[in-house]
This record gives C-alpha cells, structure tokens and sequence, in this order.
C-alpha cells in the first residue's frame, strides 16, 4: 500500500436513531462527534435505518396487495394506450 494516499479506517460507533441501538463497526467515514463506548471513545454515526430497526429484517413489514393496485390502475385508466385491448 502506498502511504499517504489511503483514508483512515478506524472503529467507529453507529447509533440508530430509530430505535436507540448502537453498535462498533469499522469505518472510513469522516464524523465531527464522538461518543463514550464500552469504555472507550469512539466517532460518532448517526442514522436512521439499521437492520436493527428495518422492516425487512424485523419481520414486520407488511405485504403489499399488487393485484388491488392494478386493479385500482385500470379502474382509473381504463383500457386507454393498452396493447392488450387493441388486440382484443
């Protein structure tokens, strides 16, 4: 590696603001705060979404009816500009 031209990578802590869950992951990221951890100091990431607070890995995100939306789509437009019903 050459010297001088990398970018520090370093321990940083992560906080999910969402859920108030923190976790110590390795980082390049640039932070301006820093945070008491486990004993020791650390920069500081805020966020928003982490695995801890997403739906898709919680479990509770909910499924979507696609079938009622197309319904819904063809109420409200009609057949107009379809290729199916120039055909049909």
């Amino acid at each position: 590696m050459k010297e001088g031209i990398h970018p520090e990578y370093r321990d940083i802590v992560v906080h999910d603001l969402s859920c108030d869950f923190k976790f110590i992951t390795r980082s390049t990221v640039q932070t301006r705060e820093t945070i008491k951890f486990e004993g020791q100091d650390y920069p500081l990431l805020k966020i928003e979404v982490s695995s801890e607070s997403h739906p898709f890995f919680t479990g509770k995100h909910k499924i979507v009816d696609t079938a009622g939306r197309v319904e819904k789509f063809r109420q409200k437009f009609g057949g107009v500009g379809s290729k199916t019903r120039a055909a049909g």
